[in-house]
């Protein structure tokens, strides 16, 4: 299960990885409880949210071309080191009694422009850090990562938040993100693909879309990232207003779905790394697809702290699982050379979920929580099986015309 950390580069990687993700769930977490507290208002959850991603949509692919143009590893080493910078910044603020929701806004929008430069060199350098063979292991364990932290941030989040405020936790994030960078640093520099210098960026970023139109199957992999970031990723923007509106609960309830969430999100990595082959992606990316969208229905509809756990859980599962093999598929099918700029229209998905966040907050404002999930998730589950069922024919029936 553990195989591809046999290989340094990406053992290195991955332990730098491993203080980061607790610091990026901390930091979502963290920030979304804050401004609840602070303005105790769902369209501000969701203006928080699209402040966070928006950025992505508009600068990734820019990220992309940037990812093939320069040293990804030195690149990544410098927007952890950044994020560092803007956790402690905001943990001071909240320690000199000074922050302001609008604070939080303008922070997330930086934080949103370092993603749009890190994620695409981050994703492009991992299959170059190991055999191609062992790529699905490598990106399970990648989010047994992130599953990991999610289920160790909310064990510690409210005993941080008890012992030393909210600042502490800002602070803690700033720490785990300086270590990133620090193990970052000690990666070996990897190639650069495209040494054209006199080559203008804009038409990097032509090739790099030429290069997706002509594979159909790589064109409904980022729609699904599209459609699930839109209507299924951002239900967390709504967690907060669960808690407190429907389940009636505080910071310690908020706690256990969040860490219910990471079991079940951990279980699912294991699972993936310990069975599941690259052979296996798309029937794999239609069952957990489909069942995510109906786990968050079920979620949705839920008004008992122990059985919105449980469904949570089952959420965790599916959507790690889901966002693990599409991914996974995803890299297994790109040309090296254009990695970096497949990787960033890739996180378009990511950056739909600022619309998607938006959209459950006015949603919920309107006609509450609930409901604003619900057809949320119905939509995902109708979208996201038309997509993978035509993945599925498409891939297993050989149409699909790789371009290499």
């Amino acid at each position: 299960m553990f195989a591809a950390l046999k290989f340094r580069e990406y053992r290195i990687f991955w332990i730098g990885n491993a203080a980061s993700n607790i610091g990026i769930w901390m930091l979502f977490a963290g920030r979304l409880w804050l401004m609840h507290e602070l303005t105790d208002s769902k369209i501000m959850l969701g203006i928080l949210t699209f402040s966070s991603t928006f950025p992505i949509l508009l600068l990734s692919m820019w990220g992309g071309v940037v990812a093939d143009r320069v040293n990804r590893v030195r690149l990544v080493a410098i927007t952890r080191a950044l994020f560092s910078t803007t956790a402690i910044l905001t943990g001071l603020l909240i320690a000199f009694g000074i922050i302001l929701p609008w604070h939080l806004i303008a922070i997330s929008v930086i934080n949103g422009i370092l993603l749009s430069f890190d994620i695409p060199s981050r994703q492009a350098m991992v299959p170059n850090l190991l055999p191609r063979e062992h790529l699905v292991n490598a990106f399970a364990l990648q989010s047994m990562l992130g599953t990991g932290s999610a289920i160790i941030g909310p064990t510690f989040l409210p005993l941080i938040i008890k012992a030393w405020g909210m600042s502490g936790v800002f602070i803690f994030i700033g720490v785990a993100y300086g270590f990133t960078a620090l193990m970052f640093s000690q990666l070996t520099k990897q190639k650069i693909y495209q040494k054209t210098k006199d080559q203008k960026p804009w038409r990097d970023l032509l090739e790099g879309l030429s290069y997706i139109k002509l594979n159909r199957v790589m064109i409904a992999l980022i729609s699904i990232g599209i459609v699930t970031g839109i209507f299924a990723a951002p239900y967390i923007t709504l967690l907060p207003v669960f808690v407190s509106d429907v389940l009636t609960g505080g910071v310690n309830s908020y706690g256990y779905l969040l860490l219910s969430g990471g079991i079940g999100g951990m279980c699912g990595a294991i699972a993936l790394a310990q069975f599941v082959k690259l052979r296996d992606s798309a029937s794999i990316q239609t069952l957990t697809g489909v069942g995510l969208g109906i786990s968050l229905i079920v979620f949705a509809t839920s008004n008992s702290l122990q059985i919105a756990m449980i469904a949570i859980a089952i959420v965790g599962v599916f959507s790690v699982s889901f966002s693990t093999i599409n991914n996974t598929f995803l890299q297994s099918i790109v040309d090296d050379k254009y990695r970096g700029r497949v990787s960033s229209i890739q996180q378009l998905g990511w950056g739909a979920s600022a619309f998607g966040g938006l959209l459950l907050g006015s949603l919920a404002q309107a006609f509450g929580a609930p409901f604003a999930l619900t057809l949320s998730a119905a939509i995902a589950t109708l979208s996201i099986f038309s997509l993978c069922i035509y993945i599925y024919r498409s891939f297993n029936s050989g149409k699909n015309t790789k371009s290499t």
